[in-house]
């Protein structure tokens, strides 16, 4: 460990909701957001976004598709997916349960954090689904959770069905995201 991070303030889930600006915080640590992603990251995000809300609604789930929603993992966690489906009604401030499906659109500022700390975040907190978007390449990654609890990664093509909320089903076109 390296004697910055030791040296480093231990921040908390309630330092951060005073904080001004855009910010994460890891296991503690404030993260600094990028600056706003440009017209293919935000074009996918918003795409994916009535994908999901569409799917939600043909499927009668009682889910919502969420953007930029602070979510506090832990009192010193807090992060901030691209979308995520939350089941039941949207909170009136954070989200402060794991949410059914977690969504971050890759750009080059985010890359490393979302295929590295935020995809093991994920998976340890057992979402049961975890999509990755790619609108450079226009792919599609899912981790899905298994039964046993491990993930299997898959690369999307076509359309996809996800279990969400226990008792429901959504499909999603991948398709459709890239026309």
């Amino acid at each position: 460990m390296s004697s910055a991070y030791e040296s480093s303030p231990h921040y908390t889930a309630n330092d951060y909701q005073h904080w001004k600006g855009d910010w994460e915080l890891w296991e503690g640590i404030a993260i600094a957001m990028s600056p706003s992603p440009f017209g293919r990251h935000q074009l996918a995000l918003t795409e994916l976004a009535g994908l999901l809300r569409n799917a939600i609604q043909d499927a009668g789930c009682d889910a919502r598709a969420v953007v930029e929603l602070d979510w506090i993992v832990s009192d010193d966690t807090v992060v901030r997916p691209d979308v995520m489906v939350v089941c039941g009604d949207p909170p009136e401030r954070h989200l402060e349960k794991a949410p059914a499906v977690a969504v971050e659109v890759l750009s080059e500022s985010t890359r490393k954090n979302d295929l590295g700390y935020k995809r093991g975040l994920y998976h340890q907190h057992g979402i049961a689904a975890y999509l990755i978007v790619d609108p450079n390449d226009k792919t599609v990654v899912l981790d899905r959770r298994q039964e046993d609890g491990g993930y299997q990664t898959e690369d999307v093509s076509g359309s996809v069905a996800l279990r969400v909320c226990d008792d429901c089903e959504i499909k999603l076109s991948v398709e459709t995201l890239f026309r």
